[in-house]
């Protein structure tokens, strides 16, 4: 333990000492650097120790010309090291990794290039409190970003309001604003798409219509991104049926790997999450292995059979009977919920969702969460279904968490949410024009 976390921890106070003595500091940074200096390691723990360096550095502000480069130097070089510890020490990893994300992000980097970002729907509910956050730098930390809001023709005007309030909020990362309705000059050169906007279900309108009337805006989605967007380009579809509009999406894009599209079901983790922290009385960062499978709808499966809650199994500190006559419904019906209680669906708490579905696809996970992805399939999924599955994310890309004992509950729950997706997927096959698996087509990024 000792030589797999101090020493490491030690090189970072000898970096940051080595780093902050190349420049000139005020007064308060003098005294930070005074007390690394004689600070002694052996009586503080590690994680105190590393919590407050990362404190002190977030703090730095060197005064002289070139300090914004020293503090990024420093950040990145501290973050790097804690990351490491973090996916090498399990008792680190919850605390430290994202400590170590947000001092690596604490950071405007000027010479980065700039993420652009096309958000559909842009000035609906979701869009309206999604751009905000884009804009400040809670998704991609502290790098610049182009916004490539897009609209229907009729909420042109709409989008122009959220233009003139994102220009007042003088947003240190936003190179530029592209208000459009046009496809193509929205999704042009675009890393990241976030499909915000769909068709709403309408008073008397059968699902199987709802999903009808979204699969042409997707399908069109899907043909203009493989057209104008990069071919790295990650998409996210947030817009409901959520599934299914990604897989008819993806399905219309052969130019974008498949591994880049994925449909949200983040919300309707955190929203396990939340239900059981408050159940337990603990923190949602002492809960690990909790997972969504399926649908993005009322037939999906909220699983906690694997579940850790401070270390110990959650099926330990909840009995059978809350998990299923409150905990399963609470979280497939959430939405439904929060529309009886306020009038409108989730906004802020779903474009918070989308966040942190983004980031973790940005600096990866050292947990489990729920993402819908193209099965390949996994756990007897039909391949090509957008399928939520507990997940892992590195490199950009989402990985299942195979080899789960599945038990006959969690069985009947796949097979259910499993025989919808099938139901909607044959719903919208004239929409489905080319295989799953293709490779990229040459063309200029």
């Amino acid at each position: 333990y000792q030589r797999r976390v101090r020493g490491p921890i030690i090189s970072a106070r000898t970096m940051f000492l080595k780093l902050v003595g190349r420049r000139t500091l005020k007064k308060s940074n003098k005294k930070i650097v005074g007390s690394y200096r004689t600070r002694s390691l052996a009586t503080k723990t590690p994680k105190g120790d590393v919590a407050k360096l990362i404190e002190d550095v977030l703090k730095f502000s060197p005064s002289k010309s070139g300090a914004k480069d020293v503090k990024q130097e420093l950040a990145s070089a501290i973050g790097n090291v804690l990351i490491k510890q973090a996916k090498e020490e399990p008792a680190l990893v919850s605390k430290f990794h994202n400590l170590a994300i947000g001092l690596k992000n604490s950071v405007v980097d000027d010479n980065a290039e700039p993420v652009r970002v096309a958000i559909t729907g842009a000035s609906g509910q979701i869009g309206y409190a999604l751009v905000m956050r884009v804009a400040s730098g809670q998704m991609f930390g502290g790098r610049p970003v182009i916004l490539q809001l897009i609209e229907l023709p009729q909420a042109m005007k709409s989008l122009q309001g959220v233009v003139m309030e994102l220009k007042d909020c003088a947003f240190p990362l936003v190179r530029d604003i592209i208000p459009t309705d046009d496809l193509a000059k929205g999704f042009e050169d675009t890393d990241w798409a976030l499909l915000v906007g769909a068709a709403p279900r309408k008073k008397g309108m059968e699902r199987g219509d709802l999903i009808k009337a979204n699969g042409s805006i997707f399908s069109a989605q899907g043909k203009a991104l493989s057209k104008y967007a990069k071919n790295t380009c990650h998409t996210v579809v947030v817009g409901n049926p959520a599934n299914t509009n990604a897989m008819i999406a993806q399905r219309n894009a052969p130019n974008i790997p498949a591994e880049n599209f994925s449909a949200l079901t983040r919300l309707d983790h955190n929203r396990g999450l939340a239900q059981l922290a408050q159940k337990t009385g603990s923190s949602v960062t002492d809960i690990t292995k909790f997972a969504i499978w399926g649908n993005h709808s009322a037939t999906q499966y909220p699983d906690i059979s694997h579940t850790l809650i401070k270390g110990k199994p959650a099926r330990e500190l909840v009995d059978q009977k809350w998990v299923q006559e409150y905990f399963i419904p609470c979280v497939q019906q959430r939405g439904a919920e929060i529309i009886a209680a306020r009038g409108l669906s989730s906004a802020a708490s779903a474009a918070s969702a989308v966040v942190d579905h983004v980031r973790d696809y940005v600096n990866g996970t050292t947990e489990w969460t729920s993402v819908a992805i193209a099965s390949k399939g996994e756990y007897n999924i039909q391949p090509g279904l957008f399928f939520s599955y507990p997940t892992t994310i590195q490199g950009g890309v989402a990985s299942v968490v195979e080899s789960l004992s599945v038990d006959s509950f969690s069985t009947e729950k796949l097979e259910l949410t499993h025989k919808e997706l099938q139901k909607e997927r044959d719903t919208v096959a004239s929409l489905l024009p080319c295989l799953l698996y293709t490779s990229p087509s040459p063309r200029d990024s």
